[in-house]
């Protein structure tokens, strides 16, 4: 394994850990998924300059327009989330109630 695949796979890895254990916040998950996907971002573009091919290159753009996306709905659902229940935690936040 290169260094470079070490350290995008550590990167992911450390994201969805992060994700996974340290829930308390919708803030603090929303960043681990923005890290995951950078770290995905970083990883395809490093993939596409190394194969020196020209037919996928706009996958990296695609990602990310996606994680652009992903991103301005995480915060309009964290906005939403404050005002409703004036705080982000993610104990608080009840799914079975309207």
């Amino acid at each position: 394994m290169s260094p470079t695949h070490f350290a995008f796979s550590s990167m992911f890895v450390l994201g969805l850990a992060g994700l996974t254990f340290h829930r308390t916040h919708l803030l603090s998950a929303l960043l681990c998924l923005e890290g995951m996907m950078l770290s995905l971002f970083i990883a395809l573009s490093l993939w596409m300059l190394q194969l020196n091919t020209t037919s996928f290159s706009a996958s990296p753009m695609l990602l990310l327009a996606f994680s652009a996306c992903e991103a301005s709905a995480g915060l309009a659902l964290l906005v939403a989330t404050a005002r409703t229940h004036s705080t982000d935690r993610l104990q608080s936040l009840n799914l079975l109630q309207c």
